[in-house]
């Protein structure tokens, strides 16, 4: 059988099995550490939850950290732990998911948006530096930034930081996407440029726990903040106590607090996974090498890499030069679905959605982050995407775009 005709082969069995944006990597090692906490004494608030977090503090080079239940858990209680509040604001990045945003909102507090590098698809320094001398003077300046790692590649945090202390606002790194990721030599999460972190463990993540989250910090007063708040506020150290304990069984509700707490089942999935953490970035970065090496020559706009970050590579997101090309990003897309392959695109600016419409933003707000999102197409990236299905994701490509 020739070449020709065992690729025509490879491509038929590859496009009877949908290829997803993205997708978790579950091993037999994985589902036995599940097991093994189904059998052990503790379901929920057992020993796994603070072994995991310790695990990922270690790896981040973060002194503390707080797993959640999810990353919309963890950028809520990472807001209220820095004391966000009605009447306060919240900047993040227009060019992200909504929980970004809507964190704030979950604090009562207001939001307003960065507009973008164009490069980088990341928050835009010289956009902040402008809002923020312009809010300086109308008394208007932020509580808390969001600067978003958007696609896995860090934020220029230094430069964040260093704005930080002219204007006097905190920083909370959304890092869902970045986990192994650096960022100046050092690993994102580290809290050397911002106050919090906060990481996602969805199964779209870097690393998963099916649901979960978890944040990151530095500080010994924040990260038991952030203890007694995503347990219903309530406290079992003496210390944090205001009245005289009854007896050993006594505890204190000091704050009003949720149940954000991740359970155990879900923190030993998340911890089996670190076993496996650079061996994902490892391959994420291979598939990211090729992508870039394979498209080079395509009519599109290929992810810029900033000399300071090393990306995790979440999302591997081209842009397409639809000038070039002739055709709608709706065509491209539909075209690559049809081929089998779901594609997506990351993501339809905050701003735009009918709730932040309301707020009183709309199209033509952020005009960058909204040209970005016209030209923008996910293409898949996870660990188990092989060789094969990459390149017919390729080829499809070059076809979709010819």
């Amino acid at each position: 059988m020739n070449r020709s005709r065992r690729a025509e082969e490879s491509n038929a069995e590859i496009a009877m099995k949908p290829i997803p944006y993205a997708r978790q990597s579950i091993a037999e090692g994985d589902v036995q550490a599940v097991v093994e906490s189904l059998r052990s004494d503790w379901l929920t608030q057992g020993p796994v939850v603070p072994a995991f977090e310790q695990k990922v503090a270690d790896y981040c080079g973060a002194r503390y950290a707080v797993a959640v239940n999810s990353g919309t858990s963890a950028l809520h209680l990472a807001c209220l732990a820095l004391g966000l509040s009605p009447g306060d604001f919240l900047w993040t990045s227009p060019l992200t998911f909504v929980a970004s945003a809507n964190c704030a909102r979950m604090c009562g507090a207001g939001v307003d948006f960065v507009d973008i590098d164009y490069r980088t698809g990341n928050m835009s320094i010289n956009f902040l530096s402008e809002k923020l001398r312009k809010a300086e003077k109308t008394g208007t300046l932020p509580k808390i930034v969001i600067p978003v790692h958007y696609a896995g590649q860090s934020c220029l945090t230094r430069e964040i930081h260093s704005l930080s202390q002219r204007y006097g606002f905190s920083i909370i790194e959304d890092a869902s996407h970045a986990l192994g990721g650096e960022y100046l030599d050092t690993k994102v999460g580290s809290c050397r440029y911002s106050d919090v972190s906060v990481l996602s463990f969805h199964p779209v993540k870097i690393i998963t726990s099916g649901e979960g989250g978890m944040v990151l910090t530095n500080s010994e007063t924040t990260e038991r903040t952030l203890r007694r708040l995503r347990s219903h506020g309530i406290t079992r150290e003496a210390v944090d106590m205001e009245q005289v304990p009854h007896g050993p069984w006594y505890y204190e509700q000091i704050d009003l607090g949720y149940n954000y707490r991740m359970t155990d089942l879900q923190a030993a999935l998340g911890l089996s996974q670190t076993e496996r953490l650079d061996t994902f970035l490892a391959r994420r970065r291979s598939i990211a090498r090729r992508y870039t090496e394979d498209l080079r020559d395509f009519p599109l706009f290929l992810p810029f890499k900033h000399p300071d970050t090393r990306s995790a590579w979440h999302l591997y997101v081209i842009r397409l030069c639809l000038g070039a090309i002739g055709k709608t990003r709706q065509a491209v897309f539909a075209s690559l679905q049809n081929a089998g392959i779901n594609v997506n695109v990351h993501y339809i600016p905050v701003h735009t959605q009918p709730y932040y419409q309301r707020l009183g933003f709309g199209w033509g707000s952020f005009p960058v982050a909204e040209k970005f999102y016209a030209e923008a197409l996910s293409l898949p990236v996870y660990p188990d995407l092989t060789e094969e299905e990459q390149g017919f994701v390729v080829e499809r490509l070059g076809e979709a775009l010819g």
